[in-house]
């Protein structure tokens, strides 16, 4: 039987242990609803996320998600842009309900979205870097520092922020990608402190976007590497539609002026550099740039070479960048277990990329690298860890799903499903069998308008402002570089697709005026 001085000490040690614990590990939430972190980048594709299939690169704290929960296999944009696509997040619409056809269309913050939906139920809500939609949000946010400047898309070096409902904005100095997770380590440190609400903290990066400009302390990598070149590099787009082989979206390179000669005034991204930054960047880039000005007197498939490898390697440093940062997050939870265990960690892009293929550096189109979103989640308790999961969703599920495993009501009106159950393991019967895309911009990079379905195997595309069509098989074409429209032994396939194709526009209530001239109604019309 324990003494009584005994039983003094273990309970005095009991009480020590439990200061400690509240002190550095808060509780969960009070009433069980799990947390929410989701990180999103921007332009990634998926082979820049090395728990993908023929992934470039090797990205170990995103993976950590995929080796302690689930990776989807098969996530869709619903409209490869970046305004539509985040819109498309925030409202479980598609770009016609939603009202952001393009990016240059306005938000409207009043109709329901995802962080408003959970501020009514309860969740204090935060959003952290890259907006950019076209008005700011509402009180939707119950804190918010988001990057202004460079069209809302904000600057790599030195960039400015604004908080809240503020009109001024304010530098700060430093890399994006590092100052943006900062800000949310910190605001992740407040929040917990001492409040039990459960929280969603939206945690937005603009990396890999243009101007590619990462951190100093990657620019050495890959100097000496030849990363792989995608087999469609070269492609000739002999079998499509005239718009691939016009499009706007080439991979090119913009030298610049060795460091004497360089005005930074003349660009506003390298106007904010210091000057001691601006060396430093010069000291990596000058040698890149006589590189390329000597390959540049050959032209040709050398040049394109080239051109590819300086591209893809400061894409890749920004990968880089964000994978690192994305480690700090963890890396938080991971000290603080009692958060870890409640917090649902997604991470995303606003949509694909095309990262060399066919010839491109760009999105848009309704081909597989635009069209796919990396997707990975880890909820510890709730899903078995490194699953793949095949069913196909879109990003028009996100808000459904996150306000189905936080008990809270989803708007009829919301045109996405959850897939919670798909977290758990289970494909419900009526899942969906195809998938929608439509994109409005048209003229814009000389992509016109264009809608379409895919399936497990098949894709229609219909250009309708000329009335144009491609069909792929994507079992015995991947790349997309067959378009067998029009082929007698696709014949029955094509015309099933085209009915499926209209059910979907009924179903999501498409107005039939979309398909008609003058297409304007994304607010930019450029001819073609």
């Amino acid at each position: 039987m324990p003494t009584a001085k005994t039983t003094f000490i273990i309970l005095l040690a009991s009480v020590i242990l439990f200061a400690c614990s509240k002190r550095g590990d808060p509780e969960p939430t009070a009433d069980g609803r799990p947390n929410i972190i989701f990180i999103m980048t921007d332009d990634q594709a998926t082979r820049t996320v090395s728990a993908y299939e023929g992934a470039i690169n090797n990205t170990p704290n995103i993976d950590r998600l995929a080796e302690e929960g689930v990776v989807f296999r098969n996530s869709f944009v619903a409209n490869s842009i970046c305004n539509p696509s985040r819109a498309a997040i925030l409202t479980g619409k598609h770009s016609h309900k939603n009202g952001v056809v393009g990016n240059a269309s306005p938000w409207d913050n009043r109709q329901a979205n995802l962080p408003r939906l959970l501020q009514d139920a309860g969740y204090t809500t935060a959003l952290i870097g890259k907006w950019h939609l076209n008005n700011p949000p509402g009180g939707e946010f119950d804190h918010s520092e988001r990057l202004t400047g460079a069209g809302k898309q904000g600057f790599y070096y030195n960039p400015e922020f604004v908080t809240g409902g503020a009109d001024t904005t304010k530098a700060e100095q430093g890399h994006s990608t590092d100052l943006v997770t900062g800000k949310a380590l910190r605001w992740l440190a407040d929040h917990t402190g001492g409040q039990q609400d459960p929280f969603m903290l939206f945690v937005q990066y603009k990396a890999p976007h243009v101007p590619r400009m990462p951190a100093f302390r990657f620019l050495d990598r890959y100097q000496y590497d030849t990363i792989p070149e995608p087999p469609t590099l070269f492609d000739d787009y002999e079998t499509r539609a005239p718009y691939a082989q016009k499009a706007n979206m080439k991979i090119h390179y913009n030298p610049l002026p060795p460091l004497e000669e360089h005005d930074p005034g003349e660009n506003i991204y390298y106007d904010r550099m210091t000057r001691d930054q601006l060396r430093q960047w010069h000291r990596y880039k000058d040698p890149e740039v006589e590189r390329y000005r000597k390959r540049a007197k050959t032209n040709g498939k050398e040049l394109r070479k080239l051109e590819y490898q300086l591209f893809i390697k400061d894409y890749l440093r920004l990968i880089d960048g964000v994978d690192q940062n994305v480690g700090r997050l963890l890396d938080w939870l991971d000290k603080h277990p009692g958060i870890r265990e409640n917090t649902l960690v997604v991470f995303t892009s606003d949509q694909g990329f095309f990262t060399g293929e066919h010839g491109w550096a760009e999105k848009r189109f309704m081909y597989e690298e635009s069209l796919r979103m990396p997707l990975l989640m880890r909820w510890p308790g709730h899903m078995e860890a490194r699953r793949s999961i095949d069913a196909p969703v879109q990003n028009i599920d996100f808000a459904p799903t996150f306000l189905d495993i936080t008990g809270t009501k989803i708007p009829g009106d919301m045109q996405g499903r959850s897939f919670a159950p798909l977290l758990e393991g289970e494909t419900p019967d009526d899942w969906r069998q195809s998938t929608y895309y439509h994109y409005y911009d048209h003229g814009l990079h000389g992509v016109p308008r264009h809608d379409g379905v895919r399936t497990d195997r098949y894709k229609l595309i219909h250009f309708y402002t000329d009335d144009v069509w491609e069909f792929y098989d994507l079992e015995k074409d991947p790349r997309e570089v067959e378009n067998r429209y029009g082929e007698q032994e696709y014949e029955e396939t094509i015309n099933e697709l085209k009915k499926e194709l209209d059910r979907l526009r009924d179903y999501y209530e498409v107005p039939a005026d979309h398909f008609q001239p003058p297409y304007v109604k994304a607010g930019i019309n450029q001819e073609l």
